[in-house]
């Protein structure tokens, strides 16, 4: 993957290369968009340039390949050991700390503290690639903030996040924003094509390539099917024993629930669409304006849901309060 191979972000792109071609390249960056539209693929890019440059030699291929692949073994992390991974739960049980809500204190302090204070191993550059940054602890965001403000030589950092406004404003103040776009249905049509998946399904992706092909996976589509026929039969059933059974079957994993709801939030999303005949010609007489605005409260009350999962709110909970919203739409 390189820039040029890297769709729908053009700006963002832009931004970056002209850093690069000046010679002034922060020293960190915060990437700020919506999940699935190549804020990771872009950071690795930068990374790429950063650490081996690109002269078009056999080593320098190398070792921009190092770059971008992870190791087969946990902890998944860049080959090349001038590209450093923080993510919550990465390094598991090579920490001992607690890591079920956020980037611990701990793996700051071994996984980024203890390594800025060296130069590059190989490289020209020493980059830190945070995913989901808003998941710093306040401790881990605190011990932090000098490194951010003042790093070493030759160290940068790239913040990535879709969730900006839950990093500490001193983080923020630290860090420079570079807006990451939702994608383009065409955009993401082809990215799906790209992955042999059906690109009708872009509009589904609400503008996220990855949310698309999560939707398109197939080895996911039967659960997501018995969930999305459970849920429209407990909105439409006369008492409330429907939902109360489809909070309990949930699936126990967060991941695949939030899988689970970003298709019954696709759904609505192409009701309201099918219901305002948003791409199509038809005449305006063939729009349920109802139908649409009833599609859109229970899209939000679906949103909702995710994000009170997001704040971990207990999941059979959190979706019989979802079912009484749907049913009352």
């Amino acid at each position: 993957m390189a820039f040029e191979q890297i769709l729908g972000q053009d700006s963002a792109i832009q931004t970056l290369r002209h850093a690069l071609d000046t010679g002034r390249v922060h020293h960190a960056y915060r990437f700020e968009g919506p999940d699935g539209v190549g804020k990771e693929l872009v950071a690795f890019e930068l990374a790429k340039e950063l650490v081996c440059g690109n002269d078009g030699t056999p080593s320098c291929a190398v070792n921009r390949h190092r770059v971008e692949t992870l190791s087969d073994t946990p902890p998944h992390v860049p080959l090349h050991p001038d590209v450093v991974l923080v993510e919550r739960g990465l390094y598991g049980k090579l920490l001992d700390a607690a890591e079920a809500t956020g980037i611990s204190i701990e793996q700051i302090r071994r996984v980024v503290l203890g390594r800025t204070g060296f130069l590059p191993h190989e490289g020209k550059a020493l980059v830190f690639i945070v995913r989901d940054a808003d998941e710093l602890t306040g401790s881990a965001a605190n011990a932090l903030l000098k490194t951010l403000e003042e790093p070493h030589d030759r160290t940068h950092f790239i913040l990535l996040t879709s969730r900006p406004k839950r990093l500490l404003p001193t983080v923020l103040s630290r860090s420079l924003a570079v807006r990451f776009a939702p994608l383009r249905d065409a955009v993401v049509a082809e990215i799906l094509a790209r992955h042999g998946a059906p690109p009708e399904l872009a509009a589904l992706g609400e503008g996220s390539a990855s949310r698309a092909l999560r939707l398109a996976d197939a080895d996911l589509v039967g659960a997501r099917d018995a969930f999305l026929r459970a849920a429209f039969h407990a909105i439409e059933a006369p008492d409330l024993a429907p939902a109360i059974a489809l909070a309990e079957s949930r699936p126990d994993a967060r991941d695949a629930l939030r899988d689970q709801l970003e298709a019954l939030s696709a759904h609505f999303v192409g009701e309201a669409r099918a219901a305002l005949q948003v791409d199509t010609a038809a005449e305006p007489g063939t729009r349920d304006e109802g139908r649409a605005l009833t599609a859109a409260r229970r899209h939000e009350a679906v949103l909702l849901t995710m994000r009170e999962l997001e704040r971990n709110g207990q999941p059979a909970l959190v979706l019989e309060g979802m079912m009484m919203r749907l049913r009352a739409a």
